[in-house]
């Protein structure tokens, strides 16, 4: 009987820990952190089709006018938007994705930086983390502690 109730309390703690690692969210107030100018991905088969801007919080931005690397708990949110064709110019249509990338040493799979993609009304959108973000952040930026993007995007 007791070693039941230690087998049942043990998946208990597991599907705790796994509901946990499941509720990241968008920080409250990303909006007010500093933003890049717009950035325009004209790219179809690339992830970040479409017009984006780059939101950086206070803790990461010292670290990304130098080019890192960054402090435990940095953050960074893309809100990306469909592109839509005004006069043979491409300007921002509707939001069609929004990307959390938050330094956390405990994601060892994604070099210390957690992903999490999001619809456009806040809800996680099951992204891979490794296959659709960190593999590219690798490639990418691996000698800027893995943030692709620069300062000279604020610019």
């Amino acid at each position: 009987m007791k070693r039941t109730a230690w087998a049942a309390a043990a998946v208990l703690l597991v599907a705790t820990a796994a509901t946990a690692a499941e509720k990241v969210a968008l920080p409250k107030g990303y909006e007010k952190w500093q933003k890049s100018t717009e950035k325009v991905v004209n790219d179809k088969s690339s992830l970040f089709y479409g017009i984006h801007n780059i939101y950086v919080d206070k803790k990461a931005m010292p670290a990304y006018q130098k080019g890192g690397p960054y402090p435990e708990g940095s953050r960074f949110v893309v809100v990306q938007h469909t592109i839509r064709n005004e006069g043979g110019k491409p300007v921002k249509g509707k939001k069609s994705m929004v990307v959390l990338m938050k330094k956390d040493a405990k994601q060892t799979a994604t070099g210390g930086w957690l992903f999490a993609g999001f619809t456009p009304e806040g809800k996680l959108s099951g992204v891979d983390s490794v296959k659709n973000c960190f593999e590219c952040h690798l490639k990418e930026a691996k000698d800027r502690d893995f943030v692709i993007s620069r300062y000279a995007d604020f610019k």
